[in-house]
Formats: structure tokens, C-alpha cells, sequence
């Protein structure tokens, strides 16, 4: 099962506000300035153990390279990563209809994490499955990994 995350005030969050991971000591903070939400690592190996396709899903221009290059210095490896130019050109392609930002479905994610109210009003109309994190909350790993796993239950019941 694939899960994808967003990063803006998902992964990526204020350290005025929220718990932060510490930074790599080799990480050039001027050239990498966001901050991992505390517990990301922890989390994203946690899901990949379980057998998880983790993946990354923003609407953010990053470029793939830069978002791997970060995610490395904390040991995270994703097993895929959609930002903003890929979705245009795999996505969107040439169609004139406007679709949403993100359409997880279409890379076969079973389960979106994302912050914003117009992506889990989206998921009702397209057919995707999301699951909102907002406001500083020290359990927020354990809540994605509960409703992950309930996604998977859903879904194995659904194909037995």
C-alpha cells in the first residue's frame, strides 16, 4: 500500500510553533532551511518496516533532487516523491479542464497525509483517501499510523 505525504506544515513545519527534528550537523542550513517535524524519521521507517510505499505528494516546486538530498541527511529514503512540475506533466499533461493540485489516486496512493481543508474536500469528489494533520500535536505519528492501518484493514477486506 502506498501512503504520501505533503510537505508545507505537514513535514516541513515552523519551529516557532511546532517540535523540531534536530539538524544534521552536515546539512548547510542556509542552503536546506526547512525544519522536520519532530518524530518524522521515526515515523516514515516505522511505515516502510510495515511494508508501506512511502511517498512524497506537494504542490511545492522542490525539485526531487533537493527533497532527496535533505530527506538523506536525516536517513529517509522515499520510494517516490510528486512535486509541482511532475504532477503538471503526468497529471495535468495537456488536458483543458483545470485539475485539482493533488490526485494521489492517480499514482495508485491509497492514503494522502496533508493539512489542507480543499485537498480532503477534493478526495470526496476524486475518489482519493486523506487523512488531515494540522496543529502542533505530540501524536501525530501515531495517529497516521493508526489510520494507515485501518486504511490497509479497509482495503484487504474490500479485495477478499
Amino acid at each position: 500500500m502506498k501512503i504520501s505525504f505533503d510537505l508545507d506544515d505537514v513535514l516541513f513545519v515552523p519551529p516557532e510553533t511546532y517540535e523540531t527534528e534536530p539538524v544534521p550537523r552536515f546539512l548547510p542550513r542556509r542552503l536546506f532551511p526547512e525544519r522536520l517535524r519532530k518524530g518524522t524519521p521515526d515515523l516514515i521507517r516505522t511505515l516502510q518496516e510495515r511494508g508501506y510505499e512511502v511517498w512524497i505528494y506537494t504542490s511545492s516546486h522542490r525539485t526531487e533532487r533537493y527533497l532527496r538530498t535533505l530527506f538523506r541527511a536525516y536517513g529517509i529514503r522515499f520510494n517516490g516523491i510528486v512535486n509541482a512540475m511532475r504532477h503538471e506533466r503526468e497529471v495535468q499533461r495537456a488536458r483543458k479542464e483545470r485539475l485539482p493540485q493533488k490526485l494521489p489516486n492517480y499514482y495508485r496512493i491509497a492514503l494522502h497525509i496533508d493539512d489542507e481543508k480543499a485537498i480532503r474536500d477534493n478526495s470526496v469528489q476524486y475518489g482519493y483517501r486523506t487523512f488531515c494533520v494540522r496543529e502542533p500535536d505530540a501524536h501525530w505519528a501515531e495517529k497516521v499510523l493508526r489510520e494507515a492501518e485501518r486504511v490497509r484493514a479497509l482495503l484487504q477486506a474490500q479485495h477478499s
